[in-house]
């Protein structure tokens, strides 16, 4: 009987930053080749035809634990953060994960959901009955990962896209990172408008940019800002979150360090939601 193959595939979705393209390029060739040398993994990086800074770099694993040690080489670390200074990165595909990790199952709209208990979709099914998984059921909330099974660098994606918020009034600039149930990465900045009242927050420019595009299920979003002390989402935001999101959790951080971390439902312990509009 032949062996058990077990090699692990991963794809990688890096938008790199405008006029950095060959900067990546050249460093995606050197991690290739580092991950081939130490027998880590196979690489190939292909170019988007229709998003020419998109790449999506794809890993052939040897196996589930090459992979694991991949991730805990300080080499190989310091190549991918190096790689994270020129790229949004988020995982698309991601199978050397544990296999502990809940799997996907099928959604009968037709795609794939990680956990059918996290986000918008889980609380308005709940909707109604004092037993049922909306807010008043927080305990039956889906609990945050182990950060051993949390690669991607969220906070670091929230920092990166800060350096574009457009806050000439303010001069306040904040960035945020929204991470969906199938662990790809949505980024906000805020936006601000002469007329004040126009303005958008970094966390709702996110929110809304990954409803575009077609994300209806959320796990958590870091959240970044110049500050020594902790800056939570304004009430604004905390709606937003909690009608699409749920009971996200939030990690706040400054441009060096982490601040706090905290669920949603206690930054809005009691919110308005869809079950109050029902007769």
């Amino acid at each position: 009987m032949a062996a058990l193959d077990e090699s692990r595939l991963s794809v990688v979705v890096a938008d790199v930053h405008a006029g950095r393209e060959d900067e990546f390029l050249i460093l995606a060739e050197r991690l290739r080749d580092e991950l081939a040398r130490k027998q880590y993994a196979r690489a190939e990086t292909v170019r988007d035809q229709a998003v020419p800074t998109r790449f999506y770099m794809v890993r052939f694993w040897t196996s589930a634990d090459a992979a694991r040690r991949s991730h805990a080489d300080p080499e190989m670390s310091g190549l991918r953060a190096q790689l994270s200074e020129l790229a949004l990165v988020a995982h698309a595909i991601n199978g050397a994960r544990e296999s502990s990790m809940p799997r996907a199952s099928v959604d009968r709209r037709g795609g794939l959901e990680r956990d059918r208990r996290s986000g918008f979709d889980r609380r308005v099914r709940g909707a109604g009955g004092p037993e049922g998984d909306g807010p008043a059921g927080h305990e039956r909330r889906i609990r945050p990962r182990r950060e051993s099974e949390r690669p991607i660098d969220l906070v670091g994606a929230a920092r990166r896209v800060r350096e574009h918020a457009a806050a000439a009034f303010s001069h306040f600039k904040v960035g945020a990172a929204l991470e969906t149930s199938e662990g790809a990465v949505i980024a906000g900045c805020n936006v601000e408008n002469a007329t004040y009242g126009l303005t958008v927050c970094a966390e709702r420019v996110a929110m809304f940019t990954a409803l575009a595009k077609g994300h209806r299920r959320f796990t958590r979003i870091a959240i970044v800002a110049d500050t020594e002390s902790p800056t939570p989402p304004c009430g604004a935001c905390r709606q937003i979150l909690w009608e699409f999101g749920g009971d996200l959790e939030i990690l706040l951080a400054n441009l060096t360090e982490g601040t706090g971390t905290y669920r949603l439902k206690d930054l809005l312990p009691l919110p308005f939601d869809a079950r109050l509009l029902r007769p």
